[in-house]
């Protein structure tokens, strides 16, 4: 069975492809000024056009992990997460509080899907 990469850097892919799953990097905001809503909602939209480059969609995501660096913040968080997600079609989900690499990043999120 093959295996696809996407937007490949020196560390790491941001999607890999392998069969009918799709695995995505931890992703994180373009825009670290902005509070976590709005780091949220521009890592949904990165991830809305990773799965469709291979060939999958939001109702297909099996499992999300999302890393938090203030727990009191999932609220908001959650706000984009809510108006984003497939509500007849919700993954399995953990959201933990964690240091991210960047301390301007307030949220990551991970996801693996079907295709």
């Amino acid at each position: 069975m093959s295996i696809a990469r996407y937007e490949s850097s020196g560390i790491l892919s941001s999607a890999v492809e392998h069969g009918d799953t799709v695995y995505l990097a931890g992703i994180v905001a373009d825009d670290p000024s902005k509070d976590i809503k709005g780091q949220t909602e521009q890592i949904l939209g990165k991830i809305d056009g990773l799965l469709a480059k291979c060939g999958s969609n939001k109702s297909k995501v099996m499992t999300a992990t999302i890393w938090v660096t203030d727990i009191r913040n999932r609220p908001a968080m959650n706000e984009a997460w809510t108006a984003w997600v497939d509500p007849n079609n919700l993954p399995a989900r953990a959201c933990v509080e964690a240091k991210l690499a960047d301390p301007r990043m307030l949220v990551e999120i991970m996801v693996v899907a079907g295709k």
